[in-house]
């Protein structure tokens, strides 16, 4: 992987950390974002777990963050459409949840980030955190989702 890959890919795995310790701890996300930007950030974490935040792409990570934020409702919204009949967002995973609202969020705002690039790193994500059964189900609504909010991007390729 390039080096700008990698920070791309490490501002998302802390973006999904970030919106889940907001759900939970109540805080804004300008207080988040600014404890990562001090204590994570830039830092190893867990070595041993392959896990790390050092040399996150700050840009990134801060638009995601502050992006799903105020964009929050129309992400439920498309990411409801995504799941299947039963499944409120409510029903899922707090972790899950706050993948799928950061990778709404770039699929719905950033249309700078293909949309396979998008699917393919927070797959990339869930398989850090979940089992295989989860990276399914979260492969599974994502590219629901991407299809339904950037049909152009698929209208040409084959399934």
């Amino acid at each position: 992987m390039s080096k700008p890959r990698i920070t791309r890919s490490r501002a998302r795995l802390a973006a999904a950390q970030a919106l889940y310790q907001m759900e939970f701890g109540g805080e804004d996300a300008g207080d988040v974002v600014s404890e990562f930007r001090s204590h994570r950030l830039g830092f190893e974490q867990d070595a041993a777990q392959g896990e790390t935040l050092a040399d996150a792409d700050e840009k990134l990570f801060a638009d995601i963050v502050n992006g799903v934020v105020a964009r929050q409702v129309e992400i439920d919204r498309a990411l409801a459409g995504a799941l299947s009949a039963g499944w409120p967002l409510e029903r899922i995973d707090a972790t899950l949840r706050a993948l799928f609202r950061a990778a709404a969020y770039e699929l719905v705002a950033r249309p700078d980030v293909p949309a396979r690039v998008v699917l393919d790193e927070y797959i990339r994500v869930a398989d850090a955190f979940f089992g295989s059964d989860e990276v399914k189900f979260a492969n599974g609504v994502l590219n629901t989702l991407a299809r339904r909010v950037r049909p152009d991007e698929f209208a040409a390729a084959p399934r």
